[in-house]
């Protein structure tokens, strides 16, 4: 076993352990891949104060998010065919989150049913993700498993009425559980690993929607369906009518736009994601990151601002706490973690991230990090709104 000491040590392992179709849709964007780029690079623009003579006993990264006490200001993002990456990988990432004290967050498109993480993990509180389908009576089933399961936040996903072009999924003709073809086959008899744990599993397939859809009993119809049911007339007024269904904390995903961030807090959201999908939607948007410190300046203190996007080390959540984001969420950093070890791995990504922060925190003369802003950063070196 190689020694780990960041998360490109464990990207370098997954892309050795997993097929290659499923490694390629967690590490890929659309078109050029400019913005997934721009996520990663607009980071190492922002440049750290170091600080010198500062007592550095008693540190702590502990804050909330959405009220909710988190051992440090992250989250796991929601990320489609995380049992692909590994059997059982939604599981998996859902202990490992549930050790270290913070939130994970199911995909609609988990391969995992939510039921399954729920029992699995102890009825432990997880996050909900919801894509918006035309099938509204199936929404409101999806939305009542998820209070069943004791999920404590619905997050609702608004950057993907329609589906962004990724290229390498089209190359490789993705598909949950792999089509059988000699590409495939050749592929996949260089992972044991992978191909090991998914016969020991009978979870192969999209867990929350087979079998809970009229008419998509088995995987041949389910494509069919997918490609027809995501809703390109979303609007503000069923952002309404989800957050009266649900009834508990929401957090609006998708948000790149001060006007639609305005918009989002006259919803009565608990919170709004600064995300451009991973870069995997409108190739040429700005990065996170650049995008941050404007919305966080639009909207104040009036909804709890997070972000995504290019979060690959614990200095990238320290400066975009620094910026205004109350938490961060972490999606390909943890997929590496459990594509290259399972569990381990996601545990691996989440201690190395918080040493990071930690560290990165104390050279920057901070103990706590409620107390970090902008005057950690060069100046100069930072988007200002």
């Amino acid at each position: 076993m190689p020694t780990i000491t960041n998360i490109e040590d464990l990207r370098v392992l997954a892309q050795k352990r997993v097929p290659r179709m499923f490694y390629d849709y967690a590490d890929s964007g659309s078109w050029t891949e400019s913005t997934y780029q721009n996520n990663e690079s607009d980071f190492q623009k922002i440049k750290l104060r170091q600080r010198i003579l500062v007592n550095m006993e008693n540190r702590s990264t502990q804050t909330t998010m959405i009220g909710q006490q988190v051992a440090m200001p992250v989250a796991i993002a929601p990320t489609g065919l995380t049992g692909m990456q590994h059997a059982d990988g939604e599981i998996l990432a859902a202990r490992a989150a549930k050790e270290f004290g913070i939130p994970f967050t199911l995909s609609t498109m988990s391969i995992c049913s939510i039921e399954d993480v729920s029992e699995q993990t102890g009825r432990h509180p997880f996050w909900f993700q919801l894509y918006v389908m035309k099938d509204r009576d199936f929404i409101e089933r999806l939305i009542e498993r998820a209070k069943t399961a004791g999920c404590s936040a619905l997050v609702l996903t608004l950057d993907l009425q329609i589906l962004g072009q990724r290229h390498k999924d089209i190359r490789n003709g993705l598909s949950a559980p792999p089509k059988l073809t000699l590409k495939n086959i050749l592929n996949i008899a260089t992972k044991p690993r992978w191909a090991m744990g998914m016969l020991g599993t009978s979870r192969r397939q999209f867990g929350n929607i087979v079998g809970h859809v009229k008419g998509v009993t088995d995987m041949s119809r389910l494509s069919e369906w997918t490609a027809s049911q995501f809703d390109p007339r979303l609007n503000w007024q069923d952002v309404e009518w989800i957050k009266k269904l649900w009834g508990g904390k929401l957090i609006l995903k998708g948000i790149m736009d001060v006007e639609d961030a305005r918009l989002a807090v006259e919803t009565g959201a608990d919170a709004i994601i600064v995300s451009n999908h991973g870069g995997r939607q409108l190739d040429g948007a700005d990065s996170s990151i650049n995008a941050l410190p404007a919305i966080v300046d639009a909207v104040g203190n009036r909804i709890e601002v997070h972000m995504d996007g290019g979060v690959r080390s614990g200095q990238d959540v320290l400066k975009a706490r620094a910026l205004g984001a109350q938490g961060c969420y972490i999606g390909r950093a943890f997929l590496y973690g459990l594509g290259a070890m399972g569990q381990e791995g996601v545990s691996k990504t989440l201690e190395i991230i918080h040493k990071e922060l930690d560290l990165t925190m104390a050279f920057c003369g901070h103990t706590n990090i409620e107390t970090v802003d902008k005057r950690i950063l060069l100046p100069g070196t930072f988007p200002t709104p």
